[in-house]
């Protein structure tokens, strides 16, 4: 059958997968999808599988290495975008919603406001101009929890991992300042309230891993309290990164802190349960202060170790040695 050629020695990439792949598809297609999204320059995988749209009318029913679904494209549906055409950011951000979960497309549609590619005000008008077209409903109740300031896909997973589960919304990148002022840091999540960052670890932190201690340490020296999480707590321990940030919002909220005023509250974002808004969860585990291992009575530490009694420290002074030395003679 017919095929597309491409010279041997011509690197691969997302391009030439797409150049090949639109000689295959029938006259008014557009690419879709996340496809469409990597075209409009958000940071997705294009190709796994390559995502077009094809007019109603025409008969093509498939292509292999392709998903291709038939759906009618008005005028406005379609731009070009690197020479090829894409849905347009709006229409490819509706059709993520409806294809995506609810956190797959803020991913998604995070990316795409914090690139400025498009505006929360475009969404929002034409979800209510065709609110009952399909995915309108879900793109509304995505609009609910978009977050523009939000810097990665791992950032908007573990902040919809803590919201999902009915915690308080956090603030995203907002900039902490000392008592005297000075800019000390930006966690990637923050509850100002309880004085609580939390911070998405991943290739980058470990790149830069010095000047992410140093920043730490300022926070720290600010009065913030931190979490760090990786993807494997993400995706392999969601239940843990919930106990720890749920104990750490359990505690007072005016405890003494030298942090200065952050510079903007944190937005609050999507509808929550009545029970979980503006207050810490009541079912928060409570975090517990170990005594220091091994640390004698009357050390520092200020705390008796577990194995110390009453009777067993009476019956290690009757066991020590009395002193030996004779008794001075009066002169």
């Amino acid at each position: 059958g017919r095929a597309t050629y491409v010279w041997a020695g011509q690197p691969d990439g997302p391009m030439h997968r797409l150049q090949a792949a639109l000689r295959r598809l029938p006259p008014g297609s557009a690419f879709s999808g996340l496809t469409a999204a990597w075209l409009h320059g958000l940071d997705l995988v294009p190709c796994d599988p390559i995502e077009a749209t094809i007019p109603n009318q025409t008969g093509v029913s498939g292509r292999a290495g392709m998903a291709v679904r038939r759906r009618a494209l008005g005028p406005k549906d379609t731009v070009r975008v690197r020479g090829m055409p894409a849905t347009s950011i709006v229409r490819t951000l509706v059709d993520l919603s409806a294809g995506l979960s609810l956190t797959e497309s803020l991913v998604v549609l995070d990316a795409a406001l914090h690139l400025r590619r498009v505006k929360l005000t475009d969404l929002s008008s034409w979800a209510t101009l065709n609110a009952g077209r399909p995915g309108a409903a879900r793109l509304r109740r995505a609009i609910e929890f978009a977050e523009p300031a939000a810097e990665s896909p791992m950032e908007t997973r573990l902040r919809m991992l803590l919201v999902l589960a009915g915690l308080p919304p956090p603030g995203a990148q907002v900039s902490i300042h000392d008592s005297s002022g000075r800019f000390v840091g930006r966690p990637d999540l923050y509850y100002d309230r309880h004085r609580l960052g939390i911070e998405y670890d991943g290739g980058l932190h470990r790149d830069s891993l010095a000047e992410d201690n140093r920043r730490q340490n300022r926070l720290l020296n600010a009065g913030v309290r931190l979490l760090r999480f990786t993807a494997g707590d993400v995706f392999s321990n969601p239940d843990s990164i919930l106990r720890q940030v749920s104990a750490m919002l359990a505690e007072p909220a005016d405890m003494p802190t030298s942090a200065g005023k952050a510079q903007f509250k944190a937005r609050a974002i999507g509808r929550l349960p009545a029970n979980a808004r503006n207050e810490a969860p009541r079912s928060a585990f409570l975090a517990r202060r170990a005594p220091v291992p091994g640390a004698p009575l009357g050390t520092r530490s200020g705390r008796r170790s577990d194995t110390e009694t009453p009777e067993t420290l009476s019956t290690r002074s009757a066991a020590a040695p009395r002193s030996t030395r004779a008794p001075r003679t009066p002169p």
